[in-house]
This record gives structure tokens, C-alpha cells and sequence, in this order.
């Protein structure tokens, strides 16, 4: 198994300040030593605005324009452990933001995709990923209610805002024994993980959470 690079980007700084993250996690119960080594690999300051980024490694949710957010750590990791991820893996990301979390997959399995609907941080996200010299990311403009067929199937879709149901699009890239990790609801959401076993969904509750809303594209 590839070894998880964490002093990579040593030049951006603040790696005390992501040990401290990674031992928050730690202390909160995640227990996958690849996922708190990509959470010490990957430099999430230079994934927020300026004027966050002093809060970077908090363990809170922040703003990152264009009314969306980025999770906290541990609602992140707990996602990425439920996925029971493994090395030769192809994911999906939807709702890929900034582009923080489609980072840390970059070290955990052999491709990701990330599909996001704000055009905006879709080339922030690809300027970053680029910077970072992460190679086995692609990110598309486009509505994630449609997931992306062209890249499916996937061993995994991990949904990063949330939807009032489950997207049918979504269950069906999925390959057989594939997980789908996602928030859903529209006041109150449950974090649910999603298995397809004999083409059906087995589906689990996992958590209580508040993402921001899955949006759809709008029509003129």
C-alpha cells in the first residue's frame, strides 16, 4: 500500500496546526491511520478565504463563498471512514467545493472525481489542485443530481451538501458493493450510508448533521 506523503507540502506551513486537527480526530474516535495521515498531508488553509484562515484547523465549518461552506474535520473524516475506502478505488465527489475534500481523496484512492455546480469554485478548486500537483482529480462543472456517468461506476460517492432524497442518478453509478455516503433532508438531515447489494440499496443511518442544500441548476 502507497505511503501517504505528509510532509509534501511542508512549504505552506501551519503542519502543528494540523497535527492538533489530526489529534482532535483522533480523540473523537477516527481511527484510520491512512485518512488522519491525508488530514496531516493535505494544508487545508490555503482551501478557505484569507480572512478564514486563522480558523482553518478548527474543528468547524466555514464559508467559502457563493453561499457554500467546508465541512469540519471530524464530519469529513467520519464521511471518508464510513466509506471503507481502499488504495484501487474510484470516486465520486459531489458538491466538490473548494476542492479540500477531493484532496484528501487524492491520497486514498487511485481516482476521484469531483462534479460541483458553482462555476466559480470549480476553477478555484482545479487552480489549487493544480498547484498541489495532484494528478488523479478531475473536476467538472455540472449538476450533481446527475452524478457523472462518463467516470462511473464508482466504488464510492460521497455527497458533500444535501438533498431532500437520495438522487436515483447517484444509486445507479454506483458498482455492485459500492457505498454511497450522504446527507439528506431539507430542515432536519440524517447522514446516511447506502450499499448496493444485488443492484438494491441497504441503507444505514448514520449521524445527525447540517450541510448546506444539494443546489440544482437553475432554469431560465
Amino acid at each position: 500500500m502507497k505511503k501517504i506523503p505528509i510532509t509534501k507540502y511542508s512549504q505552506y506551513g501551519k503542519y502543528t496546526k494540523r497535527q492538533k486537527m489530526v489529534n482532535t480526530l483522533r480523540e473523537y474516535g477516527i481511527r484510520d491511520s491512512r485518512i488522519l495521515s491525508a488530514f496531516l498531508t493535505i494544508p487545508r488553509h490555503i482551501f478557505v478565504p484569507e480572512n478564514q484562515q486563522e480558523q482553518a484547523y478548527a474543528d468547524t465549518p466555514l464559508p467559502i463563498g457563493y453561499g457554500q461552506t467546508i465541512s469540519q474535520p471530524y464530519v469529513i473524516a467520519y464521511m471518508l471512514e464510513a466509506m471503507n475506502l481502499n488504495p484501487t478505488d474510484n470516486v465520486l465527489e459531489v458538491g466538490s467545493g473548494c476542492g479540500y475534500v477531493t484532496a484528501l481523496l487524492s491520497l486514498l484512492v487511485k481516482k476521484v472525481t469531483g462534479i460541483e455546480l458553482e462555476k466559480n469554485l470549480v476553477k478555484q478548486s482545479r487552480d489549487l489542485l493544480k498547484e498541489l500537483e495532484i494528478k488523479n482529480v478531475q473536476i467538472v462543472h455540472g449538476d450533481g443530481y446527475q452524478g457523472y456517468a462518463p467516470n462511473a461506476p464508482y466504488d464510492g460517492i460521497l455527497v458533500s451538501a444535501a438533498p431532500e432524497t437520495v438522487p436515483e442518478p447517484l444509486f445507479n453509478q454506483l458498482k455492485e458493493g459500492g457505498t454511497l455516503i450522504i446527507p439528506v433532508g431539507k430542515y432536519y438531515q440524517i447522514l446516511k450510508k447506502i450499499q448496493k447489494k444485488n443492484g438494491k440499496p441497504v441503507e444505514t443511518d448514520l449521524l445527525s448533521v447540517t450541510f448546506v442544500p444539494l443546489r440544482k441548476p437553475l432554469i431560465y
